[in-house]
């Protein structure tokens, strides 16, 4: 007995491509947005995260108009998302910083004593 051969079909069919299109390439801005959402994440909670994750963002947006328009030679979804997510997570964290600063400092402000302090004998 014999087994007949079983020919793989492919799910997509894939597309004939012209000799002189470029070969897709993942997008150098989008290693860049995920670098410095990382860093904006990583330091969000001191403040100093709002330049990388502002930079993130800028950048996504750049190279999500460049990905556009490139038709589909460049890549990096996926590190734009997660770059982009990274971002706004050092902005919340820096905004929950801020507003816990701001807290604290209402806090110890308004436990101050006011005015100068007497001796207790003092009329």
């Amino acid at each position: 007995m014999t087994t007949v051969p079983v020919q793989q079909v492919p799910v997509v069919p894939q597309a004939h491509r012209h000799p002189h299109d470029p070969e897709p390439v993942r997008s150098t801005k989008a290693r860049a947005v995920f670098a410095l959402g990382l860093i904006g994440a990583l330091t969000g909670f001191f403040v100093g995260g709002v330049v990388p994750a502002t930079l993130a963002l800028t950048l996504a947006r750049q190279a999500r108009r460049e990905a556009y328009a490139s038709g589909g030679y460049l890549t990096g979804a996926d590190w734009l998302r997660r770059g982009e997510r990274l971002a706004r997570v050092g902005l919340v964290l820096t905004a929950v910083a801020v507003v816990a600063a701001v807290v604290i400092g209402i806090i110890r402000h308004a436990d101050a004593s006011f005015g100068h302090d007497f001796a207790p004998n003092f009329d």
